[in-house]
């Protein structure tokens, strides 16, 4: 993979080429072809926009699935690899903005990152109008499906250029923390699972797992909070990496900046563990 900066236009064309020009090679930088070109100049923009530093490189890609194209948001730092690389799984709102934001937070500590999008064989997250129709569409992703399709995002990110062979972790909320859980007992070359407040899996799928798990939830997450001394126990019974994190006072879904049970102290403090549990696991 060839740094975007080789394929950037000069300055002195026009700024609607310019834009164009980038965007097009950065699809082709990034070894990947998009649903729409148009979509994907301006999508690409505006996260490169976001970024503020100008640093990291975003786009939204394709790659294939099992008898289907998947689609995902990749974020990476700019002339810099072969990285560490990361599969973000979103929960029951689908591959929304929120979780292309921790694809870029996480290019921006050093890791190739993609988020996928768990609908793509519905025609993706941007297919459904409401958060409900969103949420009632992932019910009709079961267990295997979403595996297969985890999987799919684990074999392209470890075939890219600009990741470390065979140093490639997860994260999932909610959700897609228990898909995650649940991908790591299938999968003996991850290097690392962060699960924020997701069910864990049966106890025979638990002792498959190879590679460190994180777990965080807050007390108030009634329903996985309870849990966590259980799965410590079980973990700890088969001899397997377990770390846990309980934040006082933070609910289900508290990191979710863009949600009502969001909390700030949490969320923070949380991000920071989580960067800990990486760097010691990955690369």
């Amino acid at each position: 993979m060839h740094s975007l900066a080789e394929h950037t236009p000069r300055r002195d064309q026009s700024e609607n080429i310019n834009r164009r020009s980038f965007i097009e090679r950065f699809a082709l930088a990034l070894g990947i072809y998009p649903v729409r070109l148009g979509l994907l100049r301006d999508s690409a923009l505006a996260a490169l926009a976001q970024t503020g530093s100008g640093n990291i490189e975003s786009a939204d890609m394709k790659y294939p699935g099992d008898g289907a194209t998947l689609q995902g948001y990749l974020s990476r730092p700019k002339g810099k690899e072969p990285l560490p690389g990361i599969i973000i799984v979103h929960k029951n709102l689908g591959l929304v903005e929120h979780f292309r934001g921790v694809s870029r937070r996480l290019a921006s500590q050093g890791y190739a990152a993609l988020a996928v999008d768990l609908l793509s064989r519905q025609g993706g997250t941007s297919a459904f109008p409401t958060a409900e129709a969103t949420t009632k569409a992932l019910q009709n992703v079961k267990d295997d499906g979403a595996i297969s399709d985890l999987d799919a995002a684990y074999r392209y990110m470890d075939s890219n250029s600009a990741v470390k062979k065979d140093d490639i972790g997860i994260i999932g909320f909610a959700i897609g923390g228990h898909n995650s859980f649940l991908y790591a007992t299938t999968n003996p070359k991850l290097k690392a699972a962060v699960i924020y407040y997701g069910s864990a899996p049966s106890d025979d799928k638990l002792a498959r797992i190879q590679c460190p798990v994180l777990e965080i939830v807050g007390d108030k997450d009634t329903r996985f909070a309870p849990a966590v001394p259980v799965i410590q126990e079980k973990m700890k019974e088969l001899g397997k990496s377990y770390e846990s994190k309980i934040y006082p006072g933070a609910d289900h879904d508290f990191f979710d900046d863009t949600g009502e049970r969001y909390n700030e102290a949490a969320a923070k403090e949380s991000w920071t563990v989580v960067l800990d549990f990486l760097k010691r696991s990955l690369g």
